[in-house]
């Protein structure tokens, strides 16, 4: 039985004792573990780290796991596995409604408990990953390398001015978005303390020149649009 690699569980439980040896046994089964001897604690540990999985005891003195449980479940989607010295069916009922994903009755074998965390975790989605974008852009016959910051014509380097270079890097880094003439001059000049008309007027000229080297046509642009309202973006193919 393999652990999730990396999986970071968290075991609240009053009792010293059960706290160290399901924190051994869990840690011997691959998982990284921290434990947690009351509500309160948890609450902190909660506040400054991310966990995969909480193992909480119901019976607990002050803030007992069902109340706990169901503050979780206001604001985190971690899957919790609640443990108690009591099985009854209305017990059982009350900590799935308490948000629990799962139930485990006090005395238990502790592989059954790694069996029930194996088997939240593979029922947990994985978490989506940001699709990367492409190192180089096609804009018709132009190409952009995102890496190296070049652009090319076919076999040949575009040769690009320091401004042009810069709107370059601005435009690929959020390609298809609309981005205004304000927002482009504070990020060209790192200067967010007011933009005049001046300022924004020598940015339409600078579109105007990249346009000249990427559009096969630039007074009917395809890849370096004006978007109504917005301001400019880059499109490529």
């Amino acid at each position: 039985m393999s652990a999730e690699i990396g999986a970071h569980l968290l075991i609240v439980d009053d009792d010293e004792r059960i706290r160290g040896l399901l924190q051994k046994f869990l840690m011997r089964n691959g998982y990284m573990a921290s434990v947690a001897r009351d509500a309160a604690q948890a609450r902190r540990l909660l506040k400054g780290l991310a966990f995969d999985l909480i193992v909480l005891d119901v019976m607990m003195p002050g803030e007992d796991g069902l109340s706990l449980c169901s503050a979780i479940r206001q604001d985190q989607n971690t899957p919790v596995l609640l443990l108690t010295a009591r099985g009854e069916a209305g017990d059982r009922i009350s900590g799935l409604e308490a948000g629990a994903d799962d139930y485990l009755a006090k005395p238990f074998e502790p592989k059954e408990l790694l069996l029930r965390i194996n088997a939240i975790l593979r029922r947990m989605p994985k978490p989506v990953e940001e699709p990367e974008l492409p190192q180089i852009l096609h804009m018709g016959p132009i190409r952009y390398d995102l890496e190296r910051a070049e652009m090319w014509h076919g076999a040949t380097l575009v040769r690009l001015t320091a401004t042009e270079a810069a709107l370059m890097r601005i435009f690929t880094s959020e390609p298809n978005r609309p981005i205004s003439r304000t927002e482009l001059v504070a990020l060209l000049d790192r200067d967010k303390s007011g933009v005049d008309q001046v300022q924004e007027r020598a940015v339409d000229v600078q579109i105007t020149r990249l346009r000249r080297k990427i559009e096969v046509s630039p007074k009917e642009p395809r890849y370096l649009q004006t978007v109504r309202g917005a301001g400019y973006m880059l499109a490529p193919d």
